[in-house]
């Protein structure tokens, strides 16, 4: 069994609702819920539009990295997620509202690079979205395969320059 770190976002329809059906079908799909964070309101990010509700959720599985990917997917296709991101001509993402958006930020402590994954999530230390629900779980500890805190990363990225 491995532990994987998932974060939810929605901005669409009714978002409390959303994230707690996620979950639901999330523990039905790939394992026992472990440690949640708590709900953030957030301006969207890489595009114009409705504020998102952020959440960071541990989960144990036995589900391969990519058997987890297929299962996210499904959730998030039967919650009614239309197209995940974009890219134009030119390479530059697409950012879309979305119903439910599910990333694989850790699976245990390994690093993966596919085609298809990329795990740790590759913006997790950019994102204070991503951010502030991870110090709620994981407060000062080092997650390998970081070797500083989430708290950390979040001091850096909402430092103010006067």
């Amino acid at each position: 069994m491995k532990n994987v770190v998932l974060a939810l976002g929605t901005n669409l329809g009714d978002k409390r609702a959303n994230l707690l059906t996620a979950r639901e079908l999330l523990q039905n799909q790939i394992g026992e819920e472990l440690r949640v964070s708590k709900i953030y309101n957030t301006p969207s990010w890489g595009f114009d539009s409705y504020d998102f509700l952020n959440q960071v959720v541990v989960y144990k599985t036995a589900l391969s990295p990519t058997s987890l990917l297929n299962e996210v997917e499904k959730i998030e296709k039967a919650l009614g997620r239309r197209n995940k991101t974009v890219k134009k001509e030119d390479n530059i993402p697409i950012y879309v509202d979305r119903v439910i958006d599910i990333d694989i930020l850790l699976y245990e402590n390994e690093v993966i690079n596919t085609s298809q994954l990329t795990v740790p999530h590759p913006k997790i230390v950019e994102r204070e979205f991503v951010l502030r629900p991870l110090v709620d779980i994981f407060k000062d500890e080092v997650i390998a395969p970081f070797t500083k805190s989430f708290n950390s990363f979040l001091t850096q990225i909402s430092c103010i320059t006067i």
